[in-house]
């Protein structure tokens, strides 16, 4: 369905324009008329007022809405956009030797990369006991986005504040949990959900609600009942990723709360079970498309890469073959034989992560 609030046809407000002139002035304008040339300039000026008109219009739909109009749109339903928030990681400080008092790392120490181009900081501070030679604290990131994520254990191992008897410091973890501002579209889904938390009754949409407003890297969640009284929640990250331990304490969290939470439940939280598969499939090509053969085997790899990041997407999804099938016929395979994976049926808690891949082309056949 196309919706407009006003004619954006540049063709037809110009007839508009001049067949009212025209009905108007009892006259009529040929091209190259001084008088339909300002004509022509006053239906372009239209044109863009319609379309001012236009957006203005769609910017009070959900459907449509972007930036602050769609912030607005979310606050009438009491559902804020997500704001950026930092990375963080586990940081160890070493003493080169024991030593029989203990070193305090005082909060607000910083750590870098080798590059300095990222910045962490001890928020709460530590201590090294007496006789012991590290220690381990949680350190967030000075500026908040998604740009701090993805630092591997050892690469932050610099110092600028510097700390009587520390002599060196490394993350033992791997950097995460850094989020820019919630796009329009995640966003945009989290309003329409919003009237699912309206009621007390707890139904499977109001905790979905509450899980995705938990954080941003928040894909999907699993949630069902094993008995009366109890919800079983099984939240997954984007990527298909399982998620880490802070990320399960924050939905525990925000779906315990007394405010939110049904008396009568008990709300358990814990990472989807995977459930590991293959991808081992065979595939040809039709003889007449030979020449593309090295553009369609990355094209069916891309396929194959795509329907992975479907099928752990979603805690509970069937582990589905046919639909492996239909993409990488999609993408220019003429016959595909699918030996693994097989179908599955998964409950809500369990999630497919594809353990390996094997793709063979075994050559063209006539159409």
């Amino acid at each position: 369905m196309s919706l407009t609030f006003a004619d954006l046809d540049i063709a037809s407000v110009e007839s508009f324009v001049l067949t009212a002139y025209e009905r108007i002035a009892a006259t009529t304008l040929y091209p190259g008329d001084p008088v339909r040339l300002m004509m022509e300039t006053l239906a372009y000026v239209a044109v863009v007022q319609n379309q001012i008109i236009d957006l203005a219009g769609k910017q009070n739909l959900l459907a449509f809405a972007t930036g602050e109009h769609l912030d607005y749109i979310g606050m009438m339903v009491g559902t804020p956009r997500l704001g950026h928030s930092p990375a963080t990681c586990k940081q160890r400080f070493r003493l080169e030797a024991p030593l029989a008092f203990a070193v305090t790392v005082p909060p607000g120490t910083r750590v870098t990369t080798k590059d300095r181009r990222a910045v962490f900081m001890l928020p709460d501070g530590l201590t090294i006991a007496p006789g012991e030679t590290e220690a381990v604290g949680v350190v967030v990131a000075t500026k908040p986005g998604a740009a701090g994520n993805g630092l591997v254990p050892g690469q932050i191992d610099a110092m600028i504040d510097p700390v009587a008897y520390v002599t060196g410091t490394d993350n033992v973890s791997v950097t995460m949990l850094g989020a820019d501002v919630e796009s329009d579209s995640r966003y945009r889904s989290r309003v329409q959900q919003a009237p699912e938390s309206f009621t007390c009754a707890g139904p499977v949409g109001s905790y979905r609600n509450l899980v995705m407003a938990v954080h941003q890297d928040i894909a999907d969640a699993g949630i069902w009942s094993p008995k009366p009284g109890t919800v079983d929640i099984r939240p997954v990250m984007v990527g298909g990723l399982l998620p880490p331990p802070e990320i399960i304490d924050a939905v525990r969290q925000a779906v315990s709360a007394d405010d939110v939470r049904p008396l009568t439940d008990t709300v358990t939280v814990a990472p989807p079970e995977p459930i590991p598969y293959h991808i081992d499939v065979s595939w040809s090509l039709v003889r007449a498309n030979e020449p593309l053969l090295s553009t369609l085997t990355d094209q069916v790899a891309a396929a194959a890469a795509d329907f992975i990041a479907w099928q752990s997407a979603v805690p509970g999804r069937d582990i589905q073959p046919d639909e492996l099938q239909a993409r990488m016929k999609a993408a220019g395979a003429r016959r595909v034989l699918i030996r693994e994976p097989l179908y599955t049926t998964l409950p809500p808690y369990q999630l497919a992560q594809n353990a390996a891949v094997n793709i063979e082309f075994i050559g063209v056949e006539d159409d």
